[in-house]
């Protein structure tokens, strides 16, 4: 493997942007993804949809519900793809157990925020996030129109 591919910096395959939007994000975790074949061609081909989906912690493993990879046309005529099926998270056990004991507090959950490639393997980061009021996304859409028209106004004077 050449230098320049070692340091490539991970691209991204699908976002989650209403996760930033809906929580405040606390701890954050970079998890594996258990995949087929057919999902690791769609996911390159960048047919990946992250809005709906949600994580879901349970016997001690967690795993990735309503994530939508849709399958290409020219997937093998010998399996039936299904875009919604669960696929497991592969995390250490420390992390789950940070994970298990995160979603027992009060109001915390775990939520998707990024899916990409990262040395060739395709990661999911997630979060412990509690949800906002609506008086916080009121704030935090506040706060991002005010940067907004920042960088306007100094774009103007320059």
């Amino acid at each position: 493997m050449t230098k320049s591919k070692r340091n490539q910096k991970p691209s991204t395959i699908a976002r989650n942007r209403k996760a930033r939007y809906e929580y405040h994000l606390d701890e954050r975790f970079e998890a594996g993804l258990a995949l087929q074949g057919w999902e690791v061609k769609s996911l390159r081909a960048g047919r990946c949809n992250l809005s709906e989906s949600y994580i879901m912690l349970k016997d001690g493993e967690a795993w990735l519900f309503g994530c939508h990879i849709e399958p290409l046309p020219t997937v093998s005529t010998h399996i039936t793809p299904d875009p919604l099926r669960l696929r497991k998270l592969l995390l250490h056990k420390r992390e789950l157990a940070q994970l298990f004991r995160g979603v027992q507090r009060e109001g915390y959950t775990c939520v998707p925020l990024d899916l990409y490639w990262s040395k060739g393997y395709a990661k999911l980061s997630i979060a412990l996030a509690k949800g906002k009021q609506q008086h916080d996304k009121r704030a935090t859409q506040k706060d991002r129109d005010w940067q907004r028209q920042k960088q306007r106004i100094l774009k103007q004077n320059n």
